[in-house]
């Protein structure tokens, strides 16, 4: 009997950290994610090429996204169907909202038990907060073992995973046993470009949101083809305590973030003569730099 996986790819929207403005927070400390651009996290990017690479290898798997955030958040799995993946879920609630990592894992590890997965594969961590935190108490909750620094999925040997980890000063093959969540290094294969076959035939796909927003959407049909209807889930539908949810469930709290541009005060020209690696030396040291 041929092996079939049901992969959930664990993918953010996020806020393009590369253009933070005067305007990126908010007075009660949150992101304002209104005034930045919107963008697929890099590393999840990542983690979707494992999952397909899977669903390559073991025909008959299936490849779902889930992703908690507002509701043009479902461009997130409008990319994952446009390169291979074949569903996804929106976490979207007003009681959602403000979450930090600890309630962001609790909304995700209530879906991923509704969605029953093999595998759940994230990327090791996103661009707007670098914590890499929301995987591993992915896991926790879940009761799950998980990978972390994965760069590639391999295989499956006797019912097990079989993962290679990027680390620090080299590189480890571990196996899993399954169910488990696997978290992808940035270091792993870029995700393959889209497909023009799946963009024709997934993009108008949406959420029954985006379909009653008449203002930025009110040019596309009724849209009646089930295949075409990306779910939202709200708290009412994964169930768990409200008070672990959005900012009730958040200890975490940010008081400031501000863009810094590094700027260039003055530059030497030095020579590969001894005299002047010498000087550079004690200018690195001086400046605590180095040593």
């Amino acid at each position: 009997m041929t092996q079939k996986f049901k992969i959930v790819v664990l993918a953010k929207q996020v806020p393009d950290t590369r253009n933070v403005g005067k305007n990126a927070m908010k007075e009660d400390g949150t992101v304002n994610r209104a005034a930045l651009a919107a963008i697929f996290n890099p590393e999840d990017m990542n983690a979707l090429e494992q999952a397909l690479r899977l669903k390559d290898r073991f025909p008959g798997s299936e490849v779902l996204l889930l992703t908690m955030g507002p509701g043009r958040a479902a461009e997130v799995i409008r990319e994952g169907y446009y390169r291979g993946a074949d569903g996804g879920v929106l976490l979207t609630d007003r009681k959602f909202a403000g979450a930090d990592t600890l309630a962001t894992s609790y909304a995700l590890s209530m879906a991923i038990k509704k969605m029953n997965p093999h595998i759940i594969i994230a990327g090791r961590q996103a661009i707007d907060g670098d914590t890499a935190q929301v995987g591993p108490q992915v896991a926790e909750k879940l009761n799950f073992p998980q990978v972390t620094y994965a760069e590639e999925i391999q295989g499956f040997e006797d019912g097990k995973l079989v993962v290679k980890r990027r680390l620090e000063r080299g590189v480890e093959t571990v196996k899993t046993t399954l169910p488990a969540v696997i978290t992808v290094h940035a270091t792993a294969p870029a995700c393959r470009p889209r497909n023009a076959k799946q963009i024709m035939r997934y993009k108008h796909a949406r959420t029954n949101s985006e379909a009653l927003d008449n203002e930025h959407n009110s040019y596309l049909p009724v849209q009646t083809k089930e295949e075409l209807i990306i779910p939202e889930w709200g708290v009412a539908d994964v169930g768990g305590e409200e008070i672990n949810y959005g900012l009730s469930g958040s200890p975490t709290k940010v008081k400031k973030i501000e863009n810094i541009v590094f700027q260039a005060k003055e530059s030497k020209k030095l020579t590969s003569s001894v005299e002047d690696i010498d000087y550079l030396i004690t200018e690195l040291i001086d400046s605590h730099t180095i040593g």
